[in-house]
């Protein structure tokens, strides 16, 4: 009985050891402006089928997460992801939507062994130094500009409603893009124009990769390449779409960003 305990035991921990091996990595997808988390909610869905665990926070200063945009700040969104992936014991898959590229970049740098891989989606990816105006200001191609209307005194940014539906989901069929303007939310000035601090020991010591939107006119393609020829990452990925695949391309962005999780 001792002998076929043993080999019970030593059984179980064979299996234990192989399930672990297969664990998948908690995914954590971080918005962008314009925004919340509610955006995620089929991609989640489709992770969640496929055996993920999915955390999706709301920054602080919109819908989920109200707050004065006076208080809001790009510090307080880096505070609010890593609180938020604290809730996994490994260190998490990080997806950011376009200025959310900034956000885990900060996160990266604040707390890198929180983070297995960064994936940027149609997003910011910067250099120390630079923010989310810094690098719009280069994007030529961009067709958001004259439609961004900035009101000092309440401290938001907001997107013209007859312009929002061409600019973030160009791609979508007629009745999606009748739904998009009433998504589209204001979003607070101050962290839109801050820099971000990064050093190479560690934002720079983290696993990247870039997913690409090829039609996007919010974060021009020949930004999205500029950006990854000036910080390099392991591995790129294009979807035929415009800003918001996450509405017009769940199923490959769902696939995209399970490719990024797996390391080579």
């Amino acid at each position: 009985m001792n002998k076929l305990a043993s080999i019970v035991a030593l059984s179980a921990m064979v299996a234990a050891g192989g399930a672990e091996a297969a664990t998948k990595p908690t995914i954590a997808l971080v918005h962008g402006a314009f925004e919340n988390a509610q955006v995620w909610q089929g991609v989640t869905a489709q992770l969640k089928a496929d055996g993920y665990t999915v955390i999706a926070p709301n920054l602080p200063g919109r819908p989920g997460n109200p707050l004065s945009p006076d208080k809001v700040s790009l510090d307080l969104y880096r505070d609010t992801v890593i609180k938020a992936i604290d809730q996994s014991k490994a260190p998490v898959v990080l997806v950011g939507h376009s200025f959310g590229g900034i956000v885990i970049s900060d996160v990266a740098e604040a707390a890198p062994k929180k983070v297995r891989t960064l994936v940027y989606l149609a997003a910011y990816l910067p250099k120390d130094g630079e923010s989310l105006m810094s690098l719009a200001q280069t994007d030529a191609d961009a067709k958001i500009g004259p439609h961004l209307v900035i009101d000092k005194e309440h401290g938001v940014a907001s997107i013209e409603r007859s312009a929002r539906a061409d600019l973030f989901a160009n791609d979508a069929p007629d009745a999606v893009k009748q739904m998009i303007p009433d998504q589209i939310i204001d979003e607070p000035l101050a962290p839109l124009a801050t820099p971000v601090k990064l050093t190479a020991a560690n934002f720079g010591s983290v696993n990247k990769v870039y997913v690409h939107t090829s039609l996007d006119q919010v974060v021009s393609p020949s930004l999205q390449a500029r950006m990854v020829a000036a910080t390099p990452v392991r591995s790129e990925t294009t979807l035929k779409t415009g800003h918001t695949p996450f509405i017009t391309d769940v199923k490959g962005l769902a696939k995209a960003i399970e490719d990024a999780a797996v390391q080579k």
